[in-house]
């Protein structure tokens, strides 16, 4: 899934679950961080460094993950325990979405990074291209039109819901860049 049709099935499933709590920055910006944190881990270190078998390994792993998110839920306090569920449902959704076409398709071998490394890594055909090779191989089909479709769903829904997070992200880019 492309890193948009993420950052929307986040959304709109911690909207589904979180229905009745306050939609606060720190929780929507720790859902975003989430549901693109397993790409920002694996792909340069599998991409770029060649630490990683591939770009879906580390943290990719439920092996990995499931221990690394209860940790957080255990130590965090009070206040932002709100942020580390929603990081882990952003987290946790990447994981679900990036199995789901495999697992739809019955290609269970391509399910078998969610137990690396108890699973042998997966060896992917297009593996070494790049990010940036990904991204302008980005083409118009069936899946990433449905992904846009949810990214649609989830700008209405997050318009509705009077931007949460928007105010404190534009303060924050503002400061970086100086304006």
């Amino acid at each position: 899934m492309w890193p948009w049709g993420h950052l929307a099935v986040g959304y709109l499933l911690y909207r589904a679950i979180a229905r009745d709590r306050p939609l606060d920055a720190g929780p929507i910006f720790a859902l975003a961080i989430g549901t693109q944190l397993p790409d920002l881990i694996d792909k340069p270190l599998a991409w770029t460094v060649t630490l990683l078998p591939n770009g879906r390994s580390l943290g990719h792993s439920l092996v990995v993950a499931v221990p690394v998110l209860v940790g957080i839920a255990l130590v965090v306090d009070q206040h932002r325990r709100q942020a580390a569920f929603a990081l882990a449902v952003g987290y946790l959704t990447h994981l679900g979405t990036d199995a789901l076409y495999p697992a739809l398709a019955g290609d269970w071998y391509y399910v078998g990074f969610l137990g690396w490394p108890i699973v042998p890594p997966i060896a992917y055909a297009d593996e070494s291209a790049g990010i940036v090779a990904h991204l302008i191989g980005f083409e118009l089909t069936l899946t990433s039109g449905f992904e846009l479709l949810l990214v649609g769903g989830a700008i209405v829904l997050w318009l509705a819901d009077q931007k949460p997070g928007w105010d404190a992200t534009r303060r924050v880019l503002r400061g970086a860049i100086g304006i």
